[in-house]
């Protein structure tokens, strides 16, 4: 069994006051792209679960889900050989992890007849402030600490260029940096940007953007860059330190992708995915 886990860009970002779980309060219109991980899900001969994702080290989210998924659910089956092929970057803001566990899910749901949506949005909302959003991928305003979800219109078409960097940012990091510098919104503040929102139309405004920057100064020169080849708007995805140009078509995306790749930038363009049903 195949499944693709599409990557995601924040169009905006308010983040608020610090809650008392350690969770900051979010508001954000999140919206899922084509470039996407590919997971394989088969049954497997081993005594246990494993999860191989060989371009990646340390603790995997995938992991975590398939765990959390047999123990939510109380699914006994035979031990799971998942394998991650990686697309996404790491430690990009563009929620790589999350996406690779909210696909996990969805494998888990058909590989074993088990898990409604609700269960599945329970153990999303367990496993990381971007998981619920990523478990039907589409156009999300995101609010809360990343549980509550309002589904979205589709906009209108929208290119998207992305710059990654070779640079790696903790989210958890930027969040902290973001907190030292006093970026963050009180409640009041956060409520005024949510009234004043326009979801189809959201300001490319990111809370985290300045404190990225300060620890991975390369972003300046990105958005600069993306600037230059036209891009309507451009911004710091999530915790970045991927900048993301916005353009009016896809069209207008390649183009410019093709320029800064025949200059030796790395970019690539993206389209927005639309929403799709539930699992």
């Amino acid at each position: 069994m195949r499944e693709l886990a599409p990557a995601k860009i924040n169009l905006c970002l308010y983040v608020g006051p610090l809650r008392p779980d350690g969770y900051h309060e979010l508001v954000s219109v999140m919206q899922a792209i084509d470039l996407a991980d590919e997971l394989e899900l088969t049954d497997s001969d081993a005594t246990a679960d494993d999860v191989r994702c060989p371009d990646v080290e340390g603790p995997n989210l995938a992991a975590h889900a398939l765990a959390a998924f047999r123990e939510h659910t109380g699914w006994d089956g035979p031990p799971q050989l998942l394998q991650i092929e990686k697309r996404i970057p790491v430690a990009a803001g563009l929620g790589g992890g999350s996406a690779d566990a909210a696909a996990t899910l969805r494998l888990l749901a058909r590989r074993s007849g088990r898990g409604s949506h609700a269960a599945l949005l329970e153990i999303a909302t367990s496993l990381g402030a971007d998981v619920p959003s990523q478990l039907q991928p589409g156009r999300w305003l995101v609010q809360g600490f990343g549980e509550r979800l309002t589904p979205l219109a589709d906009a209108e078409p929208l290119g998207i260029v992305l710059l990654p960097s070779s640079a790696k940012l903790s989210t958890a990091a930027v969040y902290a940096q973001a907190d030292r510098l006093g970026l963050t919104r009180g409640a009041d503040e956060l409520a005024a940007a949510l009234a004043a929102l326009d979801p189809n139309s959201p300001e490319p405004v990111n809370d985290l953007e300045q404190a990225a920057r300060s620890l991975e100064p390369t972003i300046d020169g990105a958005i600069e860059t993306v600037r230059r080849e036209g891009a309507a708007r451009a911004l710091v995805s999530g915790s970045g330190p991927t900048v993301v140009g916005l353009f009016p078509t896809l069209q207008d995306a390649r183009l410019a992708v093709d320029r800064l790749n025949a200059a030796g930038v790395d970019a690539k363009a993206a389209r927005a995915i639309h929403n799709q049903s539930p699992p």
